[in-house]
């Protein structure tokens, strides 16, 4: 799996101009999975995700995770993560997931997050959305269950 993460003050995903999720003060995270990924690389993400300290202390310091903040996350899958650039001119999507494979994946991250009792929201599995932020710092991470 592979998830773009993106610090934001806020963050909304719209489906044919009908927001389907919103989140305040948290992170969005946009989800790729990968042929190969099974649930313990959402288990994996969803720990490391949750727990990761890019959140500024009172001293300014990226000391503070989501949990620490009582913030939210908004997920939104994306398949184009999993995109191979390395040849020719158009991206080769050969490594992500099969649609059914991929909800089925997305969904357990969405349910393991809701488990930790982090208020979560979601965009539309398939969807073509428009997702809007405003990224805070900026900080934006990649992180990847596997090498």
């Amino acid at each position: 799996m592979r998830a773009v993460i993106q610090r934001v003050t806020q963050s909304s995903v719209s489906v044919g101009g009908q927001i389907v999720g919103r989140i305040g003060p948290g992170l969005l995270v946009l989800l790729g999975v990968a042929r190969q990924d099974t649930e313990k690389d959402a288990d994996f993400l969803v720990e490391k995700i949750m727990h990761l300290r890019i959140f500024e202390d009172e001293d300014g310091k990226m000391n503070r995770s989501l949990v620490d903040i009582g913030g939210q996350m908004l997920v939104v899958s994306q398949f184009t993560l999993l995109g191979d650039c390395r040849k020719g001119r158009r991206p080769s999507f050969v490594q992500a997931a099969p649609p059914e494979t991929a909800e089925s994946l997305y969904q357990y991250f969405v349910d393991r997050i809701r488990e930790k009792r982090i208020p979560v929201q979601t965009g539309r599995f398939r969807a073509m959305m428009e997702v809007s932020l405003v990224n805070d710092g900026p900080v934006t991470l990649i992180v990847e269950s596997a090498p």
